[in-house]
């Protein structure tokens, strides 16, 4: 074999290495932190989309939180009921953070609230979506099949916050 074969087939090798193990850089998360982590941020969800009910008067933004409270309660419902069957604790409360994010919104009316609001909304379905997609490659079946069946409409939803980000950005 050539010097030149041997480079070349060496790196095929590496590049299918460095590919082929990029769909396995997922994260595994456990069962019991998915669903504290998850209910925090489901309960969180409903909460600011409640809030966005209240304080905005636009009409996307309004049908997105209504959006954002029917599907992620029917999700933490589903979740709750997997929890109940593994005697799993949900959290019943937003975590720290996002109940500030919470507060810093409800300061704001408004073009600045809706604008502020759906910024929030990217980041907190980018966030949820890493944690779904660490839970679809968990060693438990019914918390794998569960964040498998949830992420397309969560991947959705993120589609959605981008649109309204682009909507309502006034920078």
């Amino acid at each position: 074999m050539t010097i030149k074969k041997l480079l070349t087939n060496s790196a095929l090798v590496c590049i299918f290495g460095a590919t082929s193990s990029l769909t396995f850089a997922v994260d595994k998360i456990d069962a019991d932190d998915f669903v504290e982590e998850v209910s925090a941020k489901g309960v969180a969800e409903v909460e600011g989309a409640k809030l966005a009910l209240e304080k905005s008067s636009s009409p996307d933004v309004q049908a997105f939180a209504q959006k954002m409270i029917s599907d992620h309660t029917a999700a933490n419902m589903e979740l709750a009921g997997i929890a109940s069957r593994k005697n799993l604790e949900v959290s019943d409360e937003a975590e720290l953070t996002t109940k500030a994010k919470k507060f810093v919104l409800e300061q704001r009316d408004g073009e600045s609230f809706d604008e502020a609001y759906a910024k929030n909304q990217v980041s907190a379905h980018e966030d949820t979506i890493e944690l779904f997609q660490q839970a679809a490659v968990s060693d438990d079946a019914e918390i794998a099949a569960f964040a498998k069946q949830t992420l397309p409409k969560l991947q959705h939803h993120l589609k959605m916050a981008k649109a309204l980000v682009a909507a309502h950005d006034k920078e």
